[in-house]
């Protein structure tokens, strides 16, 4: 693999001073979108799951697979992790503390445990909040309160929508990213000639892989070029964008099929896996956000389908009532899609 020489999501740290962090504590999310003017150069969820990178817990060893220093531990909730660099001797149902390095991860078909690593002697900790883990990251950070419209003149809407679809259309074509069990699949289409389709959208992946927080493995389908010559312009084009775009990691050259790898931290899901595998979770935070805007007087009426409604926990619906100091009310349509779900003021 060719290291790229250059840093970002997961792990980014983008210099120009002119970007920043603006971060909005949402109910059941938290949202973060680095801009630059009123651009989205690259955006963060969190669901505030608990077991999340970062967070520190005690634990019992519940198995070592044999020869090697891994296994599994058992957290005090019961939730069970994958462990790495377990240390030598450590006999099964020992306790030790770990830190979590990566949340569990829904995929299609199956479902991913956590990991972790041991901790030595660190207290528990909770995981960092997200404007947390921006700051450390030495970012400016600004959190904004619940009425700011900063998000929406960036085009978050924009950006949600095609963490949904996983489309991405660009000047000349349209990135269609999939993801997977392996990994994630960016695919180009497009009209010949090839050498200008594959080099019009390397600025698009770039810039999608930073604003829709794609980590792990990613796989690109370049067009088949004809020769080394012009794979090697391609290549060099893609280092220089994922380099403004602050992407840290390693990148194989594009082979003789079109097929380049790129291979990053994976610390969190994707945008596109939360919507893919959680669409109706995604669609409940999404409603809620539309709930806490509303201005006009009343009661506030969620309607939407009752996939979403089931996702918004009472505590979701309390920390509403809270904020807006107004009751809720709930009205199930089975007929509307996850996406339709809408909010409104009423007359109590």
């Amino acid at each position: 693999m060719t290291r790229a020489a250059c840093c970002a999501p997961p792990g980014c740290r983008l210099t120009d001073s002119a970007r920043q962090w603006l971060v909005e504590a949402g109910i059941g999310e938290d949202r973060a979108i680095l801009v630059e003017g009123d651009t989205i150069r690259a955006a963060r969820l969190c669901w505030h799951e608990p077991w999340r990178a970062g967070a520190v817990s005690p634990a019992r060893l519940d198995q070592r697979w044999p020869g090697s220093r891994r296994g599994t531990v058992i957290l005090p909730d019961d939730t069970r992790v994958l462990i790495d660099a377990l240390p030598p001797g450590l006999p099964q149902g020992s306790a030790l503390m770990v830190r979590i390095t990566r949340p569990a991860l829904a995929e299609q078909g199956r479902f991913k445990l956590a990991q972790c690593r041991p901790a030595g002697e660190a207290p528990p900790a909770p995981a960092p909040a997200l404007a947390e883990t921006l700051a450390a990251d030495g970012y400016p950070v600004r959190i904004l309160s619940s009425l700011d419209r900063s998000f929406d003149q960036a085009g978050w809407a924009d950006l949600t929508e095609q963490a949904a679809s996983g489309v991405v259309d660009f000047s000349v074509g349209r990135l269609t990213i999939s993801p997977t069990p392996a990994m994630t699949l960016i695919d180009i289409d497009g009209a010949p000639p090839a050498l200008p389709l594959a080099l019009a959208a390397v600025p698009a992946i770039a810039g999608a892989i930073a604003r829709l927080d794609l980590g792990g493995s990613v796989a690109i389908d370049f067009p088949g070029l004809d020769n080394r010559a012009e794979r090697g312009r391609v290549d060099q084009a893609l280092d220089s964008a994922l380099t403004d775009h602050g992407w840290r990691g390693e990148r194989t050259g594009m082979n003789g099929f079109g097929l380049v790898q790129l291979v990053s931290r994976l610390t969190r899901p994707a945008l596109t896996a939360r919507m893919a595998f959680h669409p109706a979770r995604a669609a409940a935070a999404a409603l809620l956000r539309q709930a806490e805007r509303i201005a006009a007087p009343g009661a506030l009426l969620l309607v939407a389908h009752p996939a979403v409604l089931a996702a918004i926990t009472p505590a979701h619906e309390a920390e509403l009532v809270r904020r807006s100091g107004r009751p809720v009310r709930r009205e199930p349509r089975s007929t509307l899609a996850l996406a339709a779900a809408f909010a409104q003021a009423i007359t109590p």
